[in-house]
This record gives C-alpha cells, sequence and structure tokens, in this order.
C-alpha cells in the first residue's frame, strides 16, 4: 500500500509544535507571508524543503506522493541546512 501525504493541517501542526508557522518560515526566507502554502498543494521541492526543515525530517516523509521515485535512493534522516 502506497503511503499517503501528511494531511496540510497536520503540517501546519507540526510547525507550531516546532513554535514556528508557514508565514514565519517564508518570512525567514525572505518570501511573502502565504508564499509558502503554495507547497501544501502543489509540488515546489525549495518550499517542500524549507517546510520539512522546520520539524527535521525529510520531505518525502511528508509528501511520499512527490518524491516516490527517489525515496529507495534517501537517507530519510538527511534533511535540508541552508
Amino acid at each position: 500500500m502506497a503511503k499517503k501525504d501528511w494531511h496540510p493541517a497536520d503540517i501546519i501542526a507540526a510547525l507550531h509544535k516546532r513554535g514556528t508557522s508557514l508565514a514565519k518560515l517564508s518570512r525567514e526566507a525572505g518570501l511573502a507571508s502565504s508564499t509558502l502554502a503554495n507547497a501544501l498543494m502543489r509540488p515546489w521541492p525549495k518550499g517542500e524543503w524549507l517546510i520539512a526543515n522546520a520539524p527535521e525530517i525529510h520531505p518525502s516523509k511528508i509528501w511520499p506522493g512527490r518524491y516516490l521515485h527517489t525515496i529507495k535512493n534517501v537517507n530519510p534522516e538527511n534533511r535540508f541546512i541552508p
């Protein structure tokens, strides 16, 4: 059975548990406050990495459907460090 992508509310909750938000991450990256919300609904690798780095997990854990072709070649503990 294929793993499902996280629900957007679960992603937002994971960020809030880490004391941050999509808007805050967007501003810290020099983007408009609402920009990272785009990654919740459609593929955007840069945004996915910025979001996934906050809870310190690989984007393929949050969006396995977007990374299905690369999951076998990725160490899930790796994360983007700007």
